[in-house]
C-alpha cells in the first residue's frame, strides 16, 4: 500500500474517532484521538518535507510529531487513572 494512502487513512480513521467522541461526549477519548491524529499527520509530513528537500521545515514537523507523541501518551495516561 501506498505511503500517502496509509497515512491519509490513518488520519481519517482517528479524526472520525475524535469526533464520534465528541458525540458520545467522552471528551478525553476524543483528545486523545486528535492528539494521535496530529502526531501522526506531522510526522508523515515530516517525512515529505524531508523527502522534497526542505529540511527545515522537516525538522519542525518532526519536533512537533515528538511534541503531539508525548502528548499523546500524557493524555493516555490521564485517561488511565480517570
Amino acid at each position: 500500500m501506498n505511503k500517502k494512502w496509509l497515512s491519509s487513512i490513518l488520519v481519517a480513521i482517528f479524526s472520525i474517532a475524535a469526533l464520534v467522541f465528541i458525540i458520545m461526549g467522552k471528551f478525553n477519548f476524543a483528545v486523545l484521538a486528535m492528539t494521535i491524529m496530529f502526531a501522526l499527520s506531522n510526522g508523515f509530513r515530516a517525512k515529505s518535507f524531508k523527502e522534497q528537500g526542505y529540511v527545515k521545515e522537516a525538522k519542525w514537523m518532526q519536533y512537533m510529531a515528538i511534541f503531539f507523541a508525548i502528548a499523546s501518551i500524557v493524555v493516555f495516561v490521564i485517561v488511565l487513572t480517570d
